[in-house]
């Protein structure tokens, strides 16, 4: 039988959500107004939180089995605050306060601020139809 190789790792899932999160962000500190596109970008920021928050159970997992519980709950304290932007940042957007909004927006850009991401990236524009899927979610 062959090994089971994963791809797809929550880890590596974190980084490209990471990485559209930054893209997103440097988009939306060029709108003059809200329209749209920004209320996409919005919804896919809020989204793209809230998948990196579910997603650090699973990252800590293997960590826990082995019994490395101070790594595993370092780690947690690390990434906990995508679950609490991404809750703020909900409210906020339901209320439509885009100067909140914006507020928050560069806190969550100084957490991402070691991290690297070329203007000539390849990810096209992320956001796009994320508004609909949040308000699905929503219901």
């Amino acid at each position: 039988m062959t090994q089971i190789i994963k791809t797809f790792t929550p880890g590596k899932e974190r980084e490209q959500l990471s990485k559209a999160i930054v893209i997103t962000i440097r988009n939306f500190m060029r709108q003059t107004e809200p329209d749209a596109d920004t209320v996409d970008m919005v919804a896919f920021i809020i989204l793209a939180l809230r998948e990196i928050s579910d997603g650090i159970d699973q990252s800590v997992a293997a960590w826990e089995k082995r019994g490395y519980w101070v790594k595993a709950d370092k780690y947690r304290l690390e990434w906990q605050w995508t679950g609490e932007f991404s809750s703020k940042l909900g409210l906020a957007f339901d209320a439509l306060e885009w100067k909140t909004i914006s507020t928050l927006l560069i806190e969550i850009m100084h957490r991402f601020g070691n991290l690297k991401v070329s203007d000539r990236h390849r990810m096209g524009k992320p956001w796009m139809g994320a508004n609909l899927q949040y308000q699905k979610q929503r219901k």
